[in-house]
Formats: structure tokens, C-alpha cells, sequence
């Protein structure tokens, strides 16, 4: 098998996984055809593409012919060099859409609109060569574009069989800040089963990537609340058989459609109207009161929002008249005006007032702090911080507003407001909250937000080194996480919110929070390389640095932010910010940062093929590790963090030399990161070590003792529960069984393997995959 240059991870023995879907022994690979094509369209012989890429002309040549599977990595860079625009990252990572399921469920009150529904099914069914069927709803808000558009997605979705795709763009959203489409195309891309790894780092590359996967497919998309057309360019596809429903506020001129391809929804008809009133208040009411029913509707505007939230007040009020609440609207009509609508009959803000109005004082007050929340969606817990009340306290308020339609509940302890909601509470907020109660709100939910993700993220990596927390001003509701799961599943659900904060920080003059918040989340976004919206949060994270004159901040967020450009093989970007945050560091005498950073850097150099840079960089961390070590000696909690420090830099250069060829060396430095990692009980990095010194033994040829570390690395990894690690030991287990002749127990290992990263959802189990796929050839 060829060496990659540059594999720097020890994933495998090419630094890389491979990738699924490729047909081994024949000369029916797509991805080997594609790339033949390419490179013969440039004239480039084999031995001129390996050269460019890194690779062996003996790699790549079986590659093209089928007898090897294309590893990620080897795809990117062809792609890169032979400018596929993506296709060949595409080729490489198609083994088959998952399935797709992402539609929410249709309105259970959804009335009406029956012309709109079926001129939109013609729209979806109709011919349309060489594009997809594409259709847009547009309307003022509170009309029911998304409950239409959802509608329309459940009436049509078995006509595209491979799946539905949903994404609230958040174009008119009250922070102002729309969903990016770059952010958007990775999350489609991690959904289409694109590994993170696989995913390009600027938007047209991933549009690219995203419109070659969907290529042949037959794919439902809903792109719900766009602002405009620019928004949405980029997540259309670009051929036949996929569907795309769009909905906004405004008339999306620059979509390529016909115009019986696009509505806009306006109110519901009179009959309309009072057919939704009667889902809700009770044909029997409704019966006994016609025309004040009928009344209603029309004070309402026959919105279907504002329809919901006065029905929903009629029912809850069964010892007053319709007629009673109906004249109470009209005479409010007078004194308040309509909130983001053009229609001035439209009492928006008036049919809010109702709910609102009624409310307890609790319950209203909860009301207004949830406008002054920034995240799509408000968890018990949170809202619980904001009110300073207890969270079956909070629960029973939420409760209440959902009750009321004021909010909706999402299951899991979870609530969601509508946009103009969210206005009406937050403007509810400025005029009826004290400064200093807002103030102070803000100040909770950003504290809970920090410490929760704080002990989340200590639960993913208990040995990583934090900033450590200040005491909390506020006494705040606690949320346990009994299991790494646990824990991963609040991360994974709260990460909009998280992203978020940092601005809501700002706003408030939360300056310290701001970048504490993002710096937090290191470790979960690591594991699920959500590195785009991580980069945008520590970005506004290094601003709230800047303005409060924090440097120590100011270093952690830079450090922190060039992670995520090194994912993206933003590699310059990297580099720059780790520069910053070194100059910083050194500015400061913070000379455990400046550890951190060089080994960051070292890295990077490691990443790039820069393996003696590399070394020089982690040889320098080690110094300066070993001089903290000395100055420190006292305080046993530093001494603490800077061994598992050093053991990381050792274990990492370890990894560089072995790539110099120094391994004597690199037993020397793995052995000793070994020993720093028992010394001090790390038994997370205890089997992480002992994986590498598996790999170094294999590469002495030395298969005993390569096994020997695996199996004691298994054993370690196993009894801390280290899931992720006991299946990269299996993986690498594997590979040292099949060069011994042992292929049955390499399959079983991997099968293992396998099981465990595939419930983690973890990338590499493509790798594992093909490795399976690929051993009967190494065999046979």
C-alpha cells in the first residue's frame, strides 16, 4: 500500500480511511473512470498526477482500475488538482443516500387552500428537463406558508423516493442573523453521508459537492423562510428529479421558475377561516354564534396565526361569548397597530395581546424573557435560568404558553416561538421589564449556557485542559449528565444555541461570555467537526475579547478558531491565527497558552508534510512545558495539567518523527508520553499512547509487540468506557492481524470496529467498511 506524505493522523497506514462505494477487481469504478478522464483531458500521465498529489503511481493506477478503493483524502486532492468541482469528492464518498427523513409534521389544523395545493402538486409532477421541479410560496407572516409548504411536502413526498431534506433558513428571524448558506450546505452534505472530513471549506466548492450527490437522485427539499434569492442559489440543485419547495416573505424573483411554479398566499377565505375557527372552539359553539363567529374571523384578518391564537382564547374561555371577545378585539383595534404585516386590518399585534393579556403574571413575565432569547428553540432548563424560578416551575409556565399557542412545544422538554411571537414578547420586554431585570436575565441564560456546556464537554474529554471558570454570580438550575451520550446528545441539540450566545453576549455586554461560551464547546466540536458555525461563534468570541482589553481571552479564542481552519484545510488561516495567538501568549508571560499554541502549530506543520517543522514546534512546547514544570513545581493542579500537556506534545512527536524515520526516537518520546500519562492516572491518554506505540511496533516490524500494546490499550479503553477509542484500537488492531496472515480475525476486529463507529456516527466507519470491502483482494 502507497505512503501519503502527509499522513499525519495515523488513522492507517496512509494517514486516511477509505472511502466506500468503489467496485474492487473490474474497471467499473466511477471514481476510477471519472479520474481517468480527467487526468488523460489534462494530459497528465499517472507518474505526473502521483507527483502532484502525493501519492504512488502505483496507488493511483489501481485506484483507476477498481483494485483499490480511493481514500478521501486522495479524492480531495485529485479533485483539487483536476479541478472536478467536486465530483470526484462525490464519487468517492456515494455509497447510496441514507435515509432522509427531515420533513416536521404537517399542521394538524391546517385548513383549506385546496387550489393553492393542487396548481403546486401540477407544479411538482410537470416536465422539467434538465432542472429540478421547483416551487415558491411567498406571503406576509403568520399567513401559513410553512404549514402550506409542509402540506405539500407530505401530499408528494412518495414521488421522491430517495428522501426529504428540511431547513429553516431563518431569513427574517429577530436577531437579524439568516442561516448561512455555507453552514446550511455542510449540514445537507453530513446528512447526505458526506464525511466531515470530505467537505470542502468554501461555498461554491460545497455546492459543488452538493449538487454532484444529488445528481440521479430523486430528493424532496423544503427551504423554508428565505430572505432572498441569493440565499437559496446555492441549495438548489443542479439537474433533473429532485423537488424544492421554497417559502418567504418576499417574491423570489431570481429563481429560474415559470410562473405557475410560485403563489403568494395571502389570508384564508372567510369559509376558511371560520372552518379552522371550529377545529379549535367546537362546532357547537360555533353553531350557537354564526355571525359573531363569522366576526372574528374578520377582526383577525383571516391570518391563520392570529386564527389559532383567538380560537384558542374562545375555547379556554367557555363562560364568554364569541360575540364578547370578538367586540373586545375591535376596540383594541383603535389603540394598537399591526406588527410586520402591510395590511392594516390585519390586528397581529391585538389577537397577541389576547393570549398575552390573559396570562398570569409568571407566566407572562416568561413570556416576555423568551423574546429576549436569541436560539431557535429555548430549552426547561434554560428558561428556568432566565425566570430564576425551578424547573418544574418553568415547566408548568412553558406549559401554559403552549396552551395558549404563544409557544410551541418540541418534545424532550424543548419549546419553539414563532418569529412575530418572538417580536411581540421582546417589545413586551423592553416596555414592561425593568433594565436591570433584563439585564440580569440575559446574564443567567448566558451563565447556564456556559456552565452546562462546560460540564457536557468535560464529560466528552475529562482530560482536556479548560480556562477554568470563575465562581458563577447566580445560583442556576443544574443539569446532569449521567453518560457520555447524555452529554453528546445536549451538545448536539443545544449547538444552535450555543452558536448564538456569543452575540446575545455581545448585545448585552457580556464580553467575558462571549468568548468563554464558544472556547467551551472545544470538545464536542471536535468530535462532530462542526467547524463553520464554530468558527463564526469564536470569531464574534475574539471581538468580545478585544473590546473588554482581554488577551488571555483573546489568545484561547484565536488557538481555538485555528482547530477549526485546520479541519477545513484552511491551512493559512490556521497559521495566521496561531501567529496572533503566539505573539499574544508571549506578550502576556502566558506561557502554558504558549504550549498549547505551539503545539497547535505543530499540528498544522504536520498537516502541510512540515514534519521537521513539526518536530521543532512540539520540541519547543516541551521545553517550555519543562520550564513551567520547574517555576510551578507548588501548585499540584497546574502540574496536573501541564503533564498531560507535555504527554500530548511527546505522543504527537512521536508521531513526527516516526514520519522522519527517526523511530528510535519516536519509541523514546511515545514511551515516555506513556509513562507521564500513567503518572498522572490519564487513562484516556494512557490507551491513546499505547495505540501509537501499536502502530511505531508495526512499522519496526515488530507484530508481537504491536499487538501487545492493542490489546492492553483495549483493555484500558474498555474500562473507562472509551467507546470511540477501543474501536480506533480495534481498526488499527486489524491492519497489524492482516499483515500477520490472521484475516479472519482482522475481519472480526474491524467488524467490531465498525458496529462501535457506526453508533457513534463517527466517519471513520467508512473507513472500516472499505477496509472489509477490500480484504478479500489483499487476500486472494
Amino acid at each position: 500500500m502507497a505512503t501519503l506524505k502527509s499522513s499525519w493522523s495515523g488513522v492507517d497506514a496512509m494517514g486516511f480511511g477509505h472511502m466506500p462505494q468503489v467496485k474492487l477487481g473490474d474497471d467499473s469504478s466511477p471514481f476510477g473512470r471519472e479520474l481517468r478522464r480527467l487526468r488523460t483531458r489534462r494530459g497528465l500521465s499517472l507518474q505526473k498526477l502521483a507527483e502532484l498529489v502525493n501519492y504512488t503511481r502505483g496507488y493511483i493506477g489501481k485506484v483507476e482500475t477498481g483494485d483499490k478503493p480511493p481514500t478521501s483524502e486522495l479524492a480531495r486532492r485529485c479533485d483539487q488538482v483536476l479541478e472536478a468541482g467536486g465530483q470526484l469528492i462525490a464519487l468517492a464518498t456515494s455509497e447510496g443516500l441514507p435515509r432522509l427523513a427531515q420533513l416536521p409534521a404537517a399542521a394538524a389544523t391546517f385548513v383549506g387552500r385546496d387550489q393553492h395545493l393542487s396548481q403546486l402538486d401540477l407544479a411538482l409532477s410537470g416536465d422539467m428537463p434538465g432542472a429540478p421541479w421547483t416551487v415558491s410560496v411567498d406571503g406576509p407572516p403568520g399567513v401559513g406558508k410553512t404549514a402550506l409548504a409542509l402540506r405539500l411536502a407530505h401530499q408528494v413526498k412518495d414521488r421522491f423516493p430517495d428522501g426529504q431534506l428540511y431547513v429553516d433558513l431563518h431569513g427574517y428571524s429577530p436577531d437579524g442573523q439568516p442561516s448561512r448558506p455555507d453552514v446550511v450546505l455542510e449540514e445537507f452534505l453530513l446528512a447526505l453521508g458526506t464525511s466531515a472530513a470530505s467537505i470542502p471549506a468554501s461555498t461554491s466548492q460545497r455546492a459543488a459537492l452538493y449538487r454532484s450527490l444529488l445528481d440521479g437522485s430523486r430528493v424532496l427539499l423544503v427551504l423554508d423562510n428565505a430572505r432572498d434569492s441569493r440565499q437559496v442559489e446555492h441549495l438548489l440543485p443542479g439537474s433533473a428529479g429532485c423537488g424544492v419547495i421554497v417559502t418567504s416573505r418576499m417574491r423570489l424573483g431570481g429563481l429560474p421558475i415559470r410562473q405557475d411554479q410560485r403563489i403568494t398566499l395571502g389570508p384564508l377565505t372567510e369559509e376558511e377561516s371560520i372552518l379552522l375557527l371550529r377545529t379549535v372552539i367546537g362546532n357547537d359553539r360555533a353553531d350557537d354564534e354564526p355571525e359573531a363567529t363569522a366576526g372574528l374571523a374578520r377582526r383577525c384578518g383571516h391570518l391563520p396565526l392570529a386564527l389559532r391564537i383567538a380560537a384558542e382564547r374562545v375555547a379556554t374561555h367557555p363562560h364568554h361569548s364569541v360575540d364578547e371577545l370578538a367586540d373586545e378585539l375591535g376596540a383594541e383595534e383603535e389603540r394598537l397597530d399591526v406588527l410586520s404585516t402591510d395590511d392594516d386590518s390585519v390586528a397581529v399585534r391585538t389577537v397577541f395581546s389576547w393570549s398575552y393579556r390573559d396570562l398570569s403574571g409568571e407566566s407572562a413575565r416568561m413570556f416576555r424573557l423568551i423574546g429576549l432569547h436569541r436560539g431557535p428553540h429555548l430549552s426547561v432548563h434554560a428558561a428556568a435560568a432566565m425566570a430564576d424560578v425551578p424547573v418544574t416551575h418553568a415547566r408548568r409556565l412553558l406549559d401554559r404558553l403552549v396552551g395558549v399557542h404563544l409557544v410551541q412545544g418540541l418534545g424532550g422538554g424543548r419549546y419553539r416561538c414563532h418569529d412575530l411571537l418572538r417580536v411581540y414578547a421582546a417589545e413586551r420586554a423592553l416596555e414592561e421589564e425593568p433594565p436591570e431585570s433584563r439585564d440580569f436575565a440575559v446574564q443567567r441564560v448566558l451563565h447556564w449556557y456556559l456552565r452546562t456546556c462546560y460540564a457536557a464537554n468535560h464529560v466528552l474529554s475529562p482530560q482536556r485542559f479548560e480556562p477554568p471558570l470563575e465562581p458563577c454570580p447566580f445560583t442556576l438550575p443544574e443539569l446532569e449528565f449521567a453518560s457520555y451520550d447524555e452529554a453528546l446528545d445536549w451538545c448536539e441539540a443545544e449547538m444552535p444555541n450555543l452558536i448564538a450566545a456569543p452575540r446575545l453576549a455581545l448585545e448585552y455586554g457580556q464580553d467575558a461570555l462571549a468568548w468563554k461560551i464558544p472556547v467551551c464547546c472545544f470538545n464536542f466540536v471536535f468530535l462532530r467537526k462542526r467547524w463553520s458555525p464554530w468558527i463564526s461563534a469564536h470569531e464574534l468570541g475574539i471581538a468580545g475579547a478585544r473590546r473588554l482589553g482581554d488577551r488571555f481571552g483573546e489568545a484561547w479564542a484565536l488557538n481555538n478558531v485555528a482547530h477549526g481552519f485546520r479541519e477545513l484545510r484552511r491551512f493559512k488561516d490556521a497559521k495566521e491565527h496561531l501567529a496572533e495567538a503566539m505573539e499574544i501568549r508571549k506578550q502576556i508571560d502566558d506561557q502554558v497558552g504558549l504550549a498549547w499554541t505551539l503545539t497547535a502549530m505543530g499540528f498544522v506543520d504536520g498537516d502541510l508534510s512540515r514534519f521537521t517543522a513539526a518536530a521543532a514546534s512540539l520540541s519547543e512546547a516541551l521545553r517550555i512545558r519543562a520550564d513551567v514544570e520547574r517555576d510551578h513545581a507548588d501548585n499540584a493542579q497546574l502540574m496536573t495539567a501541564n503533564k498531560q500537556g507535555q504527554g500530548i506534545a511527546r505522543a504527537s512527536l512521536g508521531n513526527a518523527l516516526r514520519e522522519l524515520g527517526r523511530l528510535d526516537e519516536a519509541l523514546n518520546e511515545l514511551n515516555q508520553a506513556l509513562g507521564i500519562f500513567r503518572d498522572i492516572a490519564d487513562r484516556h491518554g494512557e490507551g491513546y499512547t499505547l495505540v501509537k506505540l501499536g502502530d511505531l511496533y508495526a512499522r519496526l516490524h515488530r507484530p508481537d509487540d504491536a499487538l501487545a500494546n492493542f490489546e492492553e490499550a483495549l483493555a484500558t479503553r474498555r474500562e473507562i468506557g472509551d467507546r470511540w477509542g477501543e474501536a480506533e484500537t480495534l481498526h488499527s488492531r486489524g491492519r497489524v492481524l492482516l499483515d500477520t496472515g490472521k484475516a479472519e480475525a482482522a475481519r472480526e476486529s474491524w467488524h467490531d470496529a465498525l458496529a462501535i463507529f457506526a453508533d457513534l456516527d463517527d466517519p471513520r466507519a467508512e473507513d472500516v467498511r472499505a477496509l472489509l470491502a477490500s480484504t478479500p483482494r489483499i487476500v486472494g
